[in-house]
């Protein structure tokens, strides 16, 4: 029962601290990602972070962090469109109940006006003599 570390062992632990995967990278690029930590670690590249020193960093593929960042941005894209379809789809919603409404008030008057028209007048003009 020896106590010696077998070279395979000892080459990834170093392995692992020259890439600067530690305790505040959690496991590295292992596993899965949470959303949030994904986004934080997008945000730094937007910040002007290298590529590849952040992917040594996080123990991620440069090819990875590439993905994350292009379904950021295009999932941000896609955010802002879909506001600007809301504010057309709510203005096409008012629009549409003012011309309903105008729709049935000129209902309504048109059949008042049938009706005026079918009745007998109010008045019955006499002629003075």
């Amino acid at each position: 029962m020896s106590n010696t570390k077998s070279p395979a062992s000892g080459s990834a632990e170093g392995a692992r601290r020259a890439t600067g995967a530690g305790p505040e990278t959690g496991r590295g690029g292992k596993g899965r990602w949470s959303a949030k930590r994904k986004a934080s670690v997008v945000l730094e590249l937007l910040r002007g972070a290298d590529l590849e020193s952040t992917s040594r960093k996080y123990g991620v593929t440069a090819a990875t962090l590439t993905e994350w960042r292009d379904a950021f941005l295009a999932a941000g894209a896609e955010a802002l469109k879909a506001r600007q379809e809301a504010q057309l789809d709510e203005q096409g919603r008012r629009q549409k109940g003012v011309i309903a409404e105008m729709a049935v008030e000129n209902e309504l008057l048109r059949e008042r006006i049938r009706r005026m028209e079918d009745e007998k007048p109010f008045l019955r003009w006499r002629s003075r003599k």
